[in-house]
């Protein structure tokens, strides 16, 4: 019985703080979240349709549509690093390899724009991290 009543007072200070409260947003919120969100999207689809390094080849050429880089597997080992990667590694390893570019900074837009399309080429599948 004394458990209940703490946990009771606990709940009631926490709730009247504010704490238990999940951000508050509108529909025109989703909204415009969602037009940058796919903004993004489209910018990622353009550079992935791109060439990113010295000799004109872009991802598209082995990858069409992006639709066999498996996003949701992620992280993984890749034989090709020797370790555990994210996907930002492999993209990277593709513009410095195939692509013969120079790596783009991890925080750098253009290589959020090529997993954010990248993943929604993959939206809908089940994450799958490790798997090959």
């Amino acid at each position: 019985m004394v458990r209940r009543i703490f946990m009771l007072a606990v709940m009631g200070f926490f709730l009247g703080t504010g704490l238990a409260q999940a951000d508050e947003f509108t529909r025109k919120d989703l909204e415009k979240w969602q037009k940058a969100f796919m903004a993004v999207v489209k910018e990622g689809e353009r550079l992935f349709h791109s060439p990113l390094g010295s000799n004109k080849v872009s991802c598209d050429m082995c990858h069409p549509n992006a639709a066999n880089t498996h996003p949701e597997t992620y992280p993984k080992f890749q034989k090709q690093l020797g370790r555990v990667a994210t996907l930002r590694d492999m993209i990277n390893w593709c513009i410095q390899n195939p692509l013969e570019g120079k790596p783009l900074p991890l925080d750098d837009p253009r290589m959020i724009a090529l997993e954010a399309y990248i993943t929604w080429e993959r939206r809908g599948v089940p994450l799958a991290p490790g798997k090959h």
